[in-house]
């Protein structure tokens, strides 16, 4: 438990040390409650901001570790490459905790492949996907997890089934796989602590709408109901501010809550029940299947395992991390160089 004295955690920092730049993101957009629960996160568990390094890829979720922990590490990769940079950097400094802050675009469609390698590896990083459906940095296309039959005004309908981000990190053997809506602040906070504090990947994929282009064209807040009834002066368009969307106190486990979003559809959160184990993975499977034949969207800890070594340590690497390793720690010697050579004759 972090013990506190005063407005200080355990380390005597303040609230304020894990902070990041103001966000330029739309008000109203979960990526920013996302945020603020990873600040909260990481001061709560009186982690060093210096000690973690951060990384993402490109789009809006990739935005977003700017507008938190300001005094940590990052790396800011190109489009669905923060897996493998992660992995290469993970590898190299082994003394540091790595967070990932990635979308559904930047990991289930460009990066999957680099997303499928990392968790096979279980290399030691708390995954976040911040997941909308859509490439809102682009204008809003249909994005590899944006469900069938959505319809976006310039996109049409979508024909193709959805990727299950938490599906594919189970069949790729993570060892932590868990799911949140971002107005559920106080389980996306918690899953975000358990992330950090697992010794492998802990993949979290998290529900986080789109104020902007994820909506129907007879909503009032839609670009199409504002450009029927407008008599312009410019060709502009106006998103208007928007709360965000927040669950009650009393979403309890085994619950099955109905969501309406900004634009006046609905999504079906169901609250993992107590009784559930997170450590059986083929309960977890079955789970997620019944989940989109009734299209729930499960949340909470799906899979857990904690007896299986990273990567660091399938490798055997010492522990003084190998980018701190000094020339004379890095040459052969004499002796060994001898052997090598000796070796090919």
């Amino acid at each position: 438990m972090i013990t506190t004295i005063g407005n200080s955690n355990s380390i005597g920092l303040q609230k304020g040390d894990y902070k990041g730049q103001p966000t330029s993101l739309c008000q109203g957009c979960g990526h920013n409650s996302i945020s603020n629960q990873i600040i909260s996160a990481c001061y709560e568990l009186g982690i060093v901001p210096e000690k973690i390094v951060k990384f993402s890829g490109i789009g809006c979720s990739s935005k977003s570790p700017a507008y938190f922990l300001e005094r940590s590490f990052g790396f800011n990769s190109l489009h669905g490459r923060m897996a493998p940079l992660a992995t290469g950097a993970i590898f190299a400094d082994s003394s540091l905790r790595a967070l990932g802050v990635s979308g559904d675009g930047d990991t289930a469609s460009i990066g999957m492949s680099g997303f499928k390698h990392m968790v096979r590896r279980n290399a030691p990083m708390l995954y976040i996907v911040e997941n909308n459906g859509v490439y809102g940095l682009t204008k809003g296309q249909f994005s590899a997890t944006a469900e069938v039959g959505l319809t976006l005004k310039h996109q049409g309908t979508n024909p193709y089934m959805p990727v299950d981000i938490c599906m594919e990190a189970l069949i790729s053997n993570a060892t932590f796989v868990a799911r949140s809506f971002a107005g559920d602040a106080k389980q996306v906070k918690e899953l975000i602590k358990a992330g950090l504090t697992h010794d492998g990947i802990a993949v979290v994929d998290i529900i986080s709408p789109c104020v902007t282009f994820n909506n129907q064209e007879n909503a009032f807040h839609s670009y199409t109901w504002g450009k029927d009834h407008e008599a312009p002066l410019h060709e502009i368009s106006y998103v208007p501010k928007l709360d965000e969307i927040m669950l009650e106190d009393d979403f309890l486990p085994g619950t099955i809550n109905e969501v309406c979003m900004h634009d006046g559809s609905s999504i079906v959160l169901k609250k993992l029940e107590k009784d559930y184990d997170p450590t059986d993975r083929w309960q977890a499977i079955r789970m997620l299947e019944e989940a989109q034949e009734n299209n729930w969207l499960i949340t909470g800890l799906i899979y857990i395992n904690c007896d299986s070594d990273n990567f660091l340590k399938q490798h055997n690497l010492p522990k003084k991390p190998l980018n701190r390793l000094i020339e004379e720690e890095l040459r052969p010697s004499k002796d060994s160089l001898k052997k090598i050579n000796d070796s090919m004759f």
